[in-house]
C-alpha cells in the first residue's frame, strides 16, 4: 500500500524551525554502574536535557524490535526500521528460525537449487558469522542446513567461519569452535565430510559495510575462495596461535587462515560449487555478494571468479534485488515516516558518516534504496576514517555536526534526521577510556545541535536505537559482579545491551499542544523506540497513521 498525504493537526500551533532527530547510536541507560561508560561520562549536555525536558525511556530489544525474544539485544539496522516505520515488524532471526521450523526454507526454489547443484562431486560452502549472537546470525540455523543438506545427498560441506567477539564475548571463538567441530563429527558418516575450511575476524576480513573498508573483503576473497592465507590443521590451533602471537586481539580482529590437510586449502570456492552466504542481516553481506554476483566488479582483484550457485539467507536488498538468489524473504515493510512524509511535502535531510549512513537512508526507509522524491530530500554521508575506532573515537560526530547546524537556520528543510555512531563503533572495540572521549566528544556536538536549535525556535527529539556504551564489562548474570581476567583487569563487552534508551523532547517555542514539564511521567511510558515516527509526526504537524505505534507524546490531536 502506497503512503498518502497526512492529515494536518488543526491544534498545533507550527514552530519557526525545522524538527531534528538526533539518534545517539548505541546509547542507554545502563543497569550497573562499573562499565556504564555513558552514565561515568562528563556529559553535562546530555544531563541538562534530561534534568530539563520531557523524557522517558524506550525499549530497544527483543520483542519491542520484533526480534523472538526479549533475551535478544536489539542492534542498529532493526532499531532504525522501527523508528523509520513506526511499527514492529517480525525481524531476521525469527523469519529465518521460522522459515526451517516449518519446513518453508527446503521446499523454496532457492534451497532446490542449491543442493541440485551440488550432489554429484561439488561442495556446499557456507560464509557466516560464527557465533549465536542472533544479530547477524545464528550458529543453529547453519547446523541446520548442515543437518539437512547431508539428508538430500550433499556428499561435501564447508564452512568458512568469521569469528565474532562483538555480539558474544570478545575471546568466546573457542566456546563456539569445539562444540561445532564435535557436530560435525557426529554427522561425518556414510561419507558426508563437513568441515571448516578457512575463518578470521568479522573486523578483519569479509564482513565490511558500506565500501568503509573494501581490503576486508579483499582479504576474505583470497581466504575464503583462492585459499590464499596462513594454513593451520584447525581453527582451534588458528585462533591459539593467534592470541599467542598477538597479545590483548579479540576475536573479531583474528587474522585470516585456511585449514589444509598435506599442504593444500581443503575449502577453495570452485567452479560448479554452491554458497550460501548465511547471515541474515545484509549491511555485512552486500559486499561480499557484490564480489560474487556483479559481473562488472572492480573494487579489487578477483583473480578468478567462480561459476557458482550463489544465495544469501535473506535478500539483502530489496531496490537492486540483490542477491539474486535468496532463502528466506526479508520483512515486506511499507509505508514509513520517510514514504509519508515526502507524500506530505516534507523537506528532508538525512546526515551521517558512513559507518551509519545506510541506517539514516536505506534502514530508516524500511530497507529500501534510494529517496522517495529527489525534489524533497537529501542524503549527506561525511566519509568515514579508514582507522580502528579506538584510535579517533571521536569519529566524524563534529564534522556531522557542522552540517547539521548549518542546516537548521537555513529554511531548506521542515525535518533532519541525523545520527552519532560513536556510541556503537567504538563501544564495539572494548576499550573503556575510547568510548569515555567518544561520548564526551559526542555531548559536545549535541549541546551545538541544542544551541541552533534554540536559535531557530526549531524542535529536537533524542534517541538512541539500542544500548551498548552503557554497558561496557561483562557481569555475573546472578551476582552482578564485574568478571574479571586473569590479571585482575575488568573483562570488557564488546556486544550491545538489553538496556533501554533515552527520548528526550527539547522544544524551546513550546506552545501548549502536549504536557512539557522537565518530569519523566510527562510522556507517555513502557512503549518502544517505534514510537518515535508517531512523535516526529506530530512535530512536523500533522497527526500521525492510525496503526503507528503510540506516540511517547500525549498530544492534542483533534
Amino acid at each position: 500500500m502506497q503512503a498518502e498525504a497526512l492529515k494536518k493537526n488543526p491544534n498545533w500551533k507550527g514552530r519557526k524551525g525545522p524538527v531534528v532527530l538526533v539518534i545517539m547510536d548505541g546509547v542507554g541507560y545502563g543497569k550497573y554502574k562499573e562499565g556504564d561508560a555513558v552514565a561515568n561520562s562528563k556529559m553535562d549536555n546530555l544531563n541538562a536535557l534530561i534534568n530539563n525536558n520531557p523524557h522517558a525511556k524506550l525499549k530497544a530489544h527483543g520483542t519491542a524490535v520484533g526480534l523472538p525474544s526479549d533475551e535478544d539485544m536489539g542492534n542498529s539496522e532493526v532499531g532504525h526500521n522501527a523508528i523509520g516505520c513506526g511499527r514492529v515488524f517480525n525481524q531476521g532471526a525469527a523469519l529465518v528460525s521460522k522459515s526451517i521450523d516449518t519446513g518453508a526454507m527446503f521446499e523454496g526454489s532457492a534451497w532446490k537449487e542449491i543442493v541440485s547443484n551440488v550432489k554429484s562431486e561439488s561442495v556446499l560452502h557456507f560464509i557466516g558469522l560464527f557465533s549465536d549472537g542472533n544479530v547477524h546470525s545464528h550458529l543453529d540455523h547453519l547446523k541446520a542446513m548442515i543437518v539437512q543438506a547431508k539428508k538430500e545427498g550433499v556428499k561435501c560441506v564447508r564452512v568458512h567461519v568469521l569469528f565474532d567477539g562483538r555480539d558474544v564475548g570478545e575471546t568466546s571463538a573457542l566456546e563456539y569452535i569445539d562444540p561445532f567441530e564435535a557436530f560435525l563429527k557426529d554427522l561425518n558418516t556414510d561419507g558426508f565430510d563437513a568441515k571448516i575450511g578457512s575463518g578470521g575476524g568479522r573486523m578483519w576480513i569479509t564482513m565490511d559495510r558500506y565500501g568503509a573498508d573494501w581490503s576486508m573483503v579483499d582479504r576474505g576473497w583470497q581466504t575464503h575462495i583462492l585459499g590464499n592465507a596462513r594454513q593451520f590443521a584447525s581453527a582451534r590451533e588458528a585462533v591459539e596461535t593467534y592470541r599467542k602471537e598477538i597479545p590483548g586481539i579479540i576475536d573479531q580482529d583474528l587474522k585470516e587462515f585456511v585449514i589444509a590437510e598435506n599442504g593444500k586449502p581443503i575449502g577453495t570456492i570452485k567452479d560448479g560449487d554452491s554458497v550460501i552466504y548465511f547471515n541474515f542481516r545484509g549491511d555485512r553481506a552486500l559486499e561480499m555478494t557484490a564480489a560474487f554476483e556483479d559481473n562488472n566488479f572492480d573494487k579489487f582483484d578477483r583473480v578468478r571468479r567462480p561459476k557458482v550457485c550463489y544465495a544469501g539467507m535473506m535478500e539483502y536488498d530489496g531496490d537492486l534485488k540483490v542477491p539474486k538468489r535468496y532463502l528466506v524473504s526479508p520483512p515486506s515493510i511499507d509505508r514509513t515516516m520517510g514514504e509519508y512524509l515526502a507524500a506530505s511535502g516534507v523537506r528532508t535531510l538525512a546526515i551521517s558518516e558512513t559507518q551509519k549512513f545506510g541506517h539514516v537512508t536505506y534502514f530508516f526507509n524500511g530497507n529500501r534504496t534510494g529517496k522517495f522524491d529527489e525534489k524533497l530530500e537529501d542524503y549527506i554521508e561525511i566519509k568515514s576514517d579508514v582507522i580502528p575506532f579506538e584510535q579517533k573515537p571521536l569519529m566524524k560526530c563534529k564534522e556531522i555536526t557542522d552540517k547539521v547546524i548549518e542546516a537548521i537556520p537555513s529554511g531548506k528543510y521542515d525535518f533532519i534526521r541525523l545520527n552519532f555512531p560513536n556510541g556503537d563503533m567504538v563501544g564495539h572495540t572494548g576499550v573503556y577510556q575510547a568510548v569515555i572521549t567518544s561520548m564526551e566528544g559526542m555531548d559536545v556536538q549535541l549541546g551545538r545541535i541544542a544551541k541552533a536549535v534554540e536559535e531557530a525556535g526549531a524542535v529536537m527529539l533524542v534517541t538512541a536505537d539500542h544500548g551498548n556504551s552503557d554497558d561496557m564489562y561483562e557481569h555475573d548474570k546472578k551476582t552482578g559482579a564485574v568478571s574479571l581476567k586473569e590479571d585482575g583487569s575488568p573483562k570488557a563487552k564488546t556486544s550491545h545491551s538489553l538496556n533501554p534508551v533515552p527520548c528526550i523532547i527539547y522544544d524551546p517555542g513550546y506552545k501548549g499542544e502536549y504536557p512539557n514539564e522537565p518530569k519523566e511521567n510527562c510522556l507517555n511510558e513502557g512503549l518502544g523506540i517505534s514510537s518515535v515516527a508517531a512523535a516526529c509526526i506530530q512535530l512536523l504537524g500533522f497527526i500521525p497513521p492510525e496503526d503507528y505505534d503510540k506516540s511517547v507524546l500525549k498530544m492534542q490531536e483533534i
